[in-house]
Protein backbone atom coordinates (compact mmCIF):
# COMPACT_ATOMS: atom_id res chain seq x y z
CA UNK A 1 0.00 0.00 0.00
CA UNK A 2 1.32 3.71 -0.92
CA UNK A 3 1.96 5.73 2.23
CA UNK A 4 -0.37 9.20 2.58
CA UNK A 5 2.59 11.22 1.61
CA UNK A 6 2.81 9.49 -2.12
CA UNK A 7 -0.92 9.55 -2.29
CA UNK A 8 -0.76 13.46 -1.61
CA UNK A 9 2.09 13.66 -4.65
CA UNK A 10 -0.56 12.09 -6.66
CA UNK A 11 -3.27 13.88 -5.77
CA UNK A 12 -1.05 17.58 -6.15
CA UNK A 13 -0.39 16.17 -9.61
CA UNK A 14 -4.14 16.10 -10.42
CA UNK A 15 -5.34 12.61 -9.68
CA UNK A 16 -8.56 12.39 -9.28
CA UNK A 17 -10.94 10.29 -6.47
CA UNK A 18 -14.57 8.84 -7.19
CA UNK A 19 -15.02 6.94 -4.18
CA UNK A 20 -15.95 3.17 -4.95
CA UNK A 21 -16.91 0.35 -2.23
CA UNK A 22 -13.46 -1.02 -1.41
CA UNK A 23 -11.35 1.93 -1.91
CA UNK A 24 -8.58 2.66 1.08
CA UNK A 25 -8.23 5.81 2.28
CA UNK A 26 -6.40 7.66 5.44
CA UNK A 27 -8.01 11.50 7.01
CA UNK A 28 -4.56 12.99 7.64
CA UNK A 29 -4.08 15.79 10.33
CA UNK A 30 -6.69 14.63 12.37
CA UNK A 31 -4.84 12.12 14.67
CA UNK A 32 -5.44 9.37 12.32
CA UNK A 33 -2.29 9.40 10.17
CA UNK A 34 -1.77 6.20 10.71
CA UNK A 35 -4.96 4.48 10.14
CA UNK A 36 -6.57 3.31 6.54
CA UNK A 37 -9.91 3.43 6.32
CA UNK A 38 -12.14 1.48 4.00
CA UNK A 39 -15.14 2.14 2.02
CA UNK A 40 -17.65 -0.15 2.65
CA UNK A 41 -21.92 -0.65 2.33
CA UNK A 42 -21.67 -1.84 6.05
CA UNK A 43 -19.81 1.28 8.08
CA UNK A 44 -18.23 3.65 5.68
CA UNK A 45 -20.00 5.27 3.19
CA UNK A 46 -19.85 8.29 1.15
CA UNK A 47 -22.86 10.55 1.27
CA UNK A 48 -24.44 13.68 -0.41
CA UNK A 49 -24.73 16.41 1.70
CA UNK A 50 -26.26 19.85 1.13
CA UNK A 51 -22.39 21.49 1.93
CA UNK A 52 -21.46 18.45 -0.80
CA UNK A 53 -20.24 15.29 -0.46
CA UNK A 54 -19.04 13.83 2.74
CA UNK A 55 -17.55 10.32 3.95
CA UNK A 56 -20.12 9.09 6.70
CA UNK A 57 -19.17 6.78 9.48
CA UNK A 58 -22.21 4.64 10.66
CA UNK A 59 -22.08 2.83 13.88
CA UNK A 60 -18.54 3.51 14.69
CA UNK A 61 -18.61 3.56 18.95
CA UNK A 62 -14.42 4.01 19.56
CA UNK A 63 -14.80 7.60 17.65
CA UNK A 64 -16.87 10.53 18.10
CA UNK A 65 -16.30 10.65 14.18
CA UNK A 66 -19.35 10.94 12.03
CA UNK A 67 -18.51 12.48 8.66
CA UNK A 68 -15.59 14.01 7.56
CA UNK A 69 -15.39 16.05 4.14
CA UNK A 70 -14.23 13.85 0.94
CA UNK A 71 -11.30 16.78 0.37
CA UNK A 72 -10.24 16.17 3.82
CA UNK A 73 -9.38 12.64 3.27
CA UNK A 74 -6.95 10.58 1.16
CA UNK A 75 -7.43 8.02 -1.35
CA UNK A 76 -4.29 5.09 -1.53
CA UNK A 77 -5.27 3.31 -4.14
CA UNK A 78 -4.48 -0.23 -4.49
CA UNK A 79 -2.42 -1.58 -7.20
CA UNK A 80 -4.71 -2.80 -8.87
CA UNK A 81 -6.26 0.80 -9.47
CA UNK A 82 -2.70 2.35 -9.83
CA UNK A 83 -1.84 -0.18 -12.77
CA UNK A 84 -5.41 0.64 -14.63
CA UNK A 85 -4.74 4.15 -14.28
CA UNK A 86 -1.57 3.87 -16.59
CA UNK A 87 -4.10 2.40 -18.78
CA UNK A 88 -2.30 1.50 -22.81
CA UNK A 89 1.12 3.11 -21.28
CA UNK A 90 1.71 -0.09 -18.60
CA UNK A 91 3.88 -2.32 -20.29
CA UNK A 92 5.43 -4.09 -17.51
CA UNK A 93 5.70 -5.00 -13.69
CA UNK A 94 8.89 -6.74 -12.63
CA UNK A 95 10.39 -8.06 -9.51
CA UNK A 96 13.77 -8.39 -8.76
CA UNK A 97 16.06 -8.55 -5.23
CA UNK A 98 15.99 -5.37 -4.65
CA UNK A 99 12.14 -4.22 -5.02
CA UNK A 100 9.74 -3.64 -8.31
CA UNK A 101 10.37 -2.20 -11.58
CA UNK A 102 7.40 -0.72 -13.56
CA UNK A 103 7.85 -0.14 -17.02
CA UNK A 104 5.47 2.15 -19.40
CA UNK A 105 5.58 3.79 -22.79
CA UNK A 106 4.48 7.23 -23.29
CA UNK A 107 4.59 8.75 -26.57
CA UNK A 108 7.47 6.18 -28.47
CA UNK A 109 10.00 6.51 -24.92
CA UNK A 110 10.03 3.73 -22.07
CA UNK A 111 10.79 4.72 -18.85
CA UNK A 112 11.34 2.63 -15.92
CA UNK A 113 9.76 3.20 -12.24
CA UNK A 114 11.74 1.60 -9.22
CA UNK A 115 9.91 0.94 -5.79
CA UNK A 116 10.65 -1.05 -2.53
CA UNK A 117 6.64 -2.42 -3.38
CA UNK A 118 4.85 -2.85 -6.40
CA UNK A 119 2.77 0.01 -5.39
CA UNK A 120 5.18 2.17 -5.30
CA UNK A 121 7.16 1.75 -8.58
CA UNK A 122 3.20 2.43 -9.70
CA UNK A 123 2.60 5.63 -8.21
CA UNK A 124 6.40 6.69 -10.12
CA UNK A 125 4.79 5.91 -13.46
CA UNK A 126 1.62 7.71 -12.69
CA UNK A 127 3.39 10.70 -11.23
CA UNK A 128 4.87 10.81 -14.40
CA UNK A 129 2.05 10.09 -16.38
CA UNK A 130 0.57 12.69 -14.94
CA UNK A 131 3.04 15.38 -15.03
CA UNK A 132 3.54 14.67 -19.18
CA UNK A 133 -0.22 15.30 -19.06
CA UNK A 134 -0.15 18.93 -17.78
CA UNK A 135 2.63 19.61 -20.06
Amino acid sequence: MIGVQLAEQLRAAGLGWKPALGDRFAIPDRDLDNEVFVLSNMTIQVHNAPEGRVIGFNGTTEWALDDVELEEAIWLPREDQLRELLGGTFRGLRRDTEGFEVTMELLGEKRRFEGPTAEDAYAGALLHLLAAAAD
